[in-house]
C-alpha cells in the first residue's frame, strides 16, 4: 500500500504510468501528446523504457 502513496505524491512516476496505461488502452501517441501536454518523443521513450524495463521505467 505505501508504493501507491509514493506513486501519488511523485509526479513524474505518475505521468509515466498514465502514459503506459494509456498506451495500454490504445490511445494513439497523438491523443497521448494533447491530453497529457508532452512531446510525441517523451511518449515514445516511456514507452519503449517500460517495453523493456517494466515497472522499473517508471521511476524518475
Amino acid at each position: 500500500m505505501a508504493r501507491v502513496g509514493r506513486t501519488a505524491k511523485d509526479p513524474v512516476r505518475l505521468r509515466r504510468a498514465i502514459v503506459v496505461l494509456m498506451s495500454a488502452q490504445g490511445q494513439a501517441v497523438p491523443d497521448i501528446t494533447s491530453l497529457m501536454q508532452v512531446s510525441a518523443d517523451y511518449v515514445r521513450d516511456v514507452i519503449h523504457a517500460f517495453n523493456e524495463r517494466g515497472f522499473a521505467a517508471l521511476d524518475p
